[in-house]
């Protein structure tokens, strides 16, 4: 292949896909900059510090739009070269639209080899930096929710007083080898509560084989039970999305620290959605190309550009709809987890080997 037709190729390719991310990311700018202002209106802080931690976010936020950032510079720079005839050069120096079909297919999937091994770990740092900032000049310190080497630690008011809950670890749903200890609001210990399971699927906690010390004019009296139910402003679903965010994580924290992860708190569903969402977008932005590449090449008339365009865009709300209810499906186990995340994939693969046949014979 003429290395000059390549390289006239991939530089106008990734011009295209550089435009696009430029473009998303001043738009993202722009809208995350308004909340963050919003956030800190009532904080002496200059301008530098919303836009300094607008800056550090955006990124993470384009990374989750790559497949169709990836999409739409496909379809721009198909409808470039074919609009001003690069594309008919092409063919004369002996360049077929299967070959160009994978050229710039197989460029997205290195491409998103190349986000997951060297961009994600850099994006995933930018957020946590982001989150711990905001962190400091949050207000609400009521109530907390903590992970660390020793389990998990939660602080909540109660009615007269607060409720310290500390637990080994988690299994499932169930907190284990729990203490918790109620206090007074001149911070007078009144209730000592040793449980070695407490299940917290529902904000209404149910506490099972349970020690109760309850206090009587400084005497603490020992009572055993088998079950107990106490409401909590938590459940097992708030506790974890407080540390569920994706974006904090990356592909090769995954990859090498994943026992690591499930020590301090993290489920195994949410790193295995995870692990597997990251895996497939090298294989979703291959297949993103090769569409905007079949929707493009079916046909040579400029006159239909606009109808491409906005056909794109009504693939592109379809396709998005369609994989967030496939892996809605897989958390509520209606699928399988993995399958949920694999089978949009593996629905676009069979759509784009039809495409391919149809424009290899144009």
């Amino acid at each position: 292949m003429n290395k000059i037709v390549l390289k006239y190729i991939l530089s106008n390719f990734f011009k295209s896909f550089l435009i696009f991310s430029l473009v998303i990311f001043c738009f993202g700018v722009i809208l995350n900059l308004f909340e963050e202002i919003e956030f800190f209106k009532n904080v002496n802080v200059s301008i530098i510090k919303p836009l300094m931690l607008t800056t550090l976010f955006v990124p993470s936020m384009i990374l989750k739009l790559l497949p169709f950032i990836i999409f739409f510079s496909s379809m721009w720079f198909i409808i470039k070269i074919r609009n001003n005839n690069d594309l008919l050069i092409m063919k004369i120096y002996g360049l077929s639209n299967l070959k160009i079909f994978f050229i710039l297919a197989f460029t997205s999937f290195f491409l998103g080899c190349f986000v997951l091994t060297v961009v994600s770990p850099i994006t995933s740092s930018m957020v946590k930096y982001y989150e711990v900032t905001k962190s400091q000049h949050a207000k609400d310190i009521e109530h907390l929710v903590a992970f660390n080497n020793n389990g998990i630690w939660i602080k909540e008011p109660i009615l007269n007083g607060s409720r310290i809950i500390s637990s080994n670890s988690i299994e499932g749903t169930e907190l284990k080898d729990v203490s918790i200890f109620e206090l007074a609001y001149d911070h007078k210990l009144k209730k000592k509560i040793f449980s070695k399971s407490v299940n917290i699927k529902n904000k209404t906690w149910i506490l099972k084989d349970l020690i109760i010390f309850n206090s009587s004019n400084d005497v603490f009296q020992k009572q055993k039970k088998d079950i107990v139910e106490i409401n909590s402003m938590y459940d097992f679903e708030k506790i974890t999305s407080l540390f569920s965010n994706a974006d904090t994580i990356s592909f090769l924290d995954l990859l090498f620290n994943y026992k690591e992860l499930i020590n301090i708190g993290y489920s195994e569903q949410f790193l295995d959605q995870n692990f597997h969402s990251m895996l497939s977008l090298p294989f979703f932005l291959f297949l993103m190309t090769s569409l905007a590449v079949i929707l493009t090449m079916y046909t040579n008339k400029s006159s239909d550009n606009y109808k491409i365009i906005i056909l794109g865009l009504i693939f592109s709300v379809i396709l998005y709809y369609i994989k967030d209810l496939s892996v809605a499906l897989g958390k509520t186990d209606r699928i399988p987890l993995i399958l949920s995340i694999w089978a949009p994939i593996l629905a676009l693969s069979f759509f784009t080997f039809i495409g391919v046949l149809q424009i290899n014979e144009k």
